[in-house]
């Protein structure tokens, strides 16, 4: 492959995987910013949705938006049927999809955004959503039936409940890390240098019709047979064959006239943004008028408890009779000062007067407070302590 890669435009100067972060895949827009071609990528999915190649085996044949009733159908048409047949697809959004092919092929190539992670579940596509967890884009291109695109939550869960009889018991990869990390795509059909979602990235320069092609060879491969002849395949494959095809970097005169959004696009956008803006006006100014219509609340109350009055806490005034002498805290008296003649007397006085071996409970005839008292002999009532 590499020697073929400078003869056919895939040379060295390649980019580098383009898919480095789950942050960057995402349409990043304000609310009321309408979503152009470029950045839904409308040439690839014109490509991917408009082929006729009926080689898909459909395992859900029967009623259904399309009219194709065989086993072999289209990817457009297979996949459209799997959006019909998801346990969370509404009654109303199959009745739509039913009455309204048109609308179905849209609602499926908004959907394919979503499953790749291009729409995030933060975007919603029905300008009077009030949730302030979304935002509103209309979407020109994919929105000309003014049928109801639903919004990327309820996208993405139709999407989750879109199984085949086989994945009901064993959960099937969700997202498109688990699915490129069963099947490393880019190692073993690229050879490294191109990431399978760089192929709906807006800013890898590979002409739509070629990452169309690449796309439906990957769905055809895995879906339906990964050896033999591939419909979708060209000469490279055909040498190489579990190579995907070659993409092409598109020139600047390509570029300029790929995904160009049509002046009526344009008016509906500005017209549906408009409607947007309003429609906040409006529910802003509603709720201002609800708030100064509603009658002021009353104070909070806890139950269990009163209003306590601040007077009540102050403390209560004794008249002079009740009040009796103020406590104190007890000081002992300190007796006045002895000048040392004083106190030599009176230490001579108790060593000639006491003896210091004498208890309380012998009948001292003379006995003074300096007599060795014995507690645990004492008995002493309540009414004796003061």
């Amino acid at each position: 492959m590499a020697a073929s890669a400078a003869s056919t435009g895939w040379t060295d100067s390649t980019p580098p995987v383009g898919y480095l972060s789950r942050k960057a895949l995402p349409i990043k827009r304000q609310d009321a910013e309408p979503l152009t071609r470029e950045d839904v990528q409308f040439d690839l999915l014109l490509h991917i949705f408009s082929d006729n190649n009926a080689v898909f085996t459909n395992p859900t044949p029967g009623p259904g938006p399309s009219s194709n009733k065989s086993t072999k159908v289209s990817f457009a048409e297979l996949y459209i049927s799997a959006l019909y047949n998801s346990s969370k697809c509404s009654k109303v959004l199959r009745e739509k999809m039913a009455e309204t092919p048109a609308f179905a092929e849209e609602f499926a190539k908004i959907s394919l955004l979503t499953n790749v992670g291009r729409i995030n579940t933060t975007m919603a596509f029905f300008p009077e959503m009030k949730t302030a967890l979304r935002t509103y884009h209309p979407v020109p291109s994919l929105q000309k039936t003014n049928g109801n695109a639903q919004d990327a939550p309820r996208i993405k869960n139709c999407l989750k409940a879109a199984l085949l009889p086989s994945e009901v018991k064993i959960a099937p990869p969700s997202s498109p890390d688990e699915i490129l990390e069963r099947q490393p795509l880019a190692s073993v059909h690229f050879d490294g240098v191109l990431n399978f979602l760089d192929l709906f990235l807006p800013n890898r320069g590979f002409i739509s019709a070629d990452r169309a092609r690449a796309f439906l060879w990957l769905a055809y491969y895995y879906l339906e047979s990964s050896g033999g002849y591939n419909p979708f395949g060209d000469e490279f494959t055909r040498k190489y064959p579990d190579k995907a095809p070659l993409l092409r970097q598109m020139t600047e005169q390509r570029r300029r006239s790929e995904n160009v959004d049509t002046s009526e696009e344009m008016v509906w956008g500005k017209k549906m943004s408009a409607q947007r803006n309003a429609f906040l006006q409006k529910l802003v100014n509603s709720l201002d008028d609800e708030k100064k219509s509603r009658p002021p609340l009353p104070p909070p109350t806890i139950k269990g408890f009163v209003q306590v009055n601040e007077s009540n806490l102050r403390r209560r005034r004794l008249p002079p009779e009740e009040n009796g002498s103020a406590f104190m805290y007890y000081v002992p008296q300190v007796e006045a000062h002895h000048n040392a003649d004083d106190s030599k007397k009176e230490a001579w006085h108790i060593v000639t007067t006491t003896d210091p071996l004498a208890d309380s409970d012998d009948d001292l005839e003379h006995a003074d407070e300096h007599v060795r008292l014995d507690y645990s002999k004492a008995e002493f009532g309540f009414s004796d302590i003061r």
